[in-house]
């Protein structure tokens, strides 16, 4: 395996002998070591500096999930979805309660959303069977998605962060100009919406829409065409659930509207925590570097606190993740001031904002991107 391979291969598996198995039948063929790799340029030091990191991790345990963090996690789940149904019982399904209730649920779902990629990245049971069930639980009953499709997007991402065409958070052409394919549609004359507007029409199919609508094609498209009938059935158990404890209360429109404002609510969520840490950065075709710098590169940190680290799943410490992503989020905290200190030894950027100004870089860098296509459209 290159360079490059063998520590992505080490960061998604917790247990390689167990994966080892499976790669025997998809060998086919050795590259001589006279033949050119595709691998970029190596700092061999920075290699070596990082595997030497992740062992000192491993031999701290960090990669070890303390159950109760993540009880208390899906716990508070379960009672903020009791809770919003016992203000709707108890208050009636006047516009008070029934705000209230929405804002509950929609916490509720993302928190949902951050319990569901802790078991996505295997970093809660030891057996990756176990992780894989419970993920099933809390994306299908809990959230009403499929976990295979979740996770069939998001290794990608985790693969190759803000690469064209093989990370799928960054392929959103042609209603988003992102990096480097802002310049090459100005040069082809591309001109399907208003690029130089987009940090504005954002706010309108950006976060309101995207679980709402998108994913929610995109994630019944995935299970229809690949058959995941398992996933099929919990993702309807949610409705099924959903809709059973609301239309008592608002009939079958009412309960509709409901699920769409939680949604909207949720989808804003959404975006908002989960590009903050990667659209103002590097983002372009392939660069074929090393482990550590391509997350580098393509990652930020926002800085911590008790609040936002719940708020966020623990996604403010988006480097640390990206680096370990098998790694319980409750230690990103220890292994941060380690994988600061590599960076200051390499001269690699560790970046770390503030919280409001992460969300402000991302309208930001949309508006760069933008103007970026407006000049090579005029002067080609």
């Amino acid at each position: 395996l290159s360079t490059l391979l063998q520590d992505a291969f080490h960061a998604f598996h917790q247990d390689l002998n167990f994966v080892r198995k499976f790669l025997q039948p998809l060998l086919i063929g050795e590259l001589a070591p006279e033949e050119p790799s595709q691998d970029g340029p190596q700092n061999a030091q920075l290699i070596e500096d990082f595997r030497a990191l992740r062992q000192a991790v491993e031999d701290m345990k960090l990669f070890e999930a303390k159950p109760t963090f993540f009880a208390f996690l899906l716990g508070h789940i379960l009672a903020m979805e009791l809770l919003a149904w016992l203000i709707i019982y108890l208050l009636g399904p006047g516009w008070v309660p029934s705000t209230l209730a929405a804002l509950i649920l929609a916490v509720s779902q993302a928190q949902s959303w951050c319990l569901q990629h802790d078991l996505g990245h295997t970093s809660i049971f030891r057996k990756s069977r176990w992780n894989h069930v419970a993920q099933q639980f809390v994306m299908g009953q809990l959230k009403g998605f499929s976990a295979h499709w979740w996770n069939f997007r998001h290794f990608q991402h985790h693969a190759k962060p803000n690469i064209f065409h093989k990370d799928p958070d960054v392929t959103v052409a042609p209603v988003f100009l992102l990096g480097e394919s802002s310049v090459e549609y100005g040069k082809k004359k591309r001109r399907y919406l208003p690029y130089n507007h987009q940090h504005l029409y954002f706010f309108l199919i950006g976060p309101p829409l995207l679980t709402l609508v998108n994913f929610e094609v995109e994630n019944l498209a995935y299970m229809l065409v690949c058959m995941q009938w398992t996933d099929l059935l919990w993702a309807a158990s949610f409705y099924a659930r959903f809709l059973f404890s609301y239309i008592p209360f608002y009939g079958v429109p009412g309960a509709l509207f409901l699920f769409v404002a939680v949604r909207v609510l949720e989808s804003h969520w959404f975006v908002w925590i989960t590009q903050m840490n990667h659209i103002p950065k590097e983002i372009g075709h392939e660069k074929h570097r090393d482990w550590a710098s391509s997350q580098l590169a393509a990652t930020c940190n926002v800085e911590p606190s008790l609040f936002l680290d719940w708020f966020s799943g623990h996604l403010n410490f988006q480097i640390e993740h990206h680096l370990f992503p098998t790694m319980p989020r409750h230690n990103y905290r220890r292994v941060a001031p380690l994988v600061k200190a590599l960076c200051a030894k390499h001269g690699l950027s560790y970046e770390v904002k503030p919280f409001l100004t992460a969300l402000v870089d991302i309208i930001g860098s949309l508006k760069k991107s933008g103007n970026m296509w407006l000049e090579a459209y005029l002067h080609q």
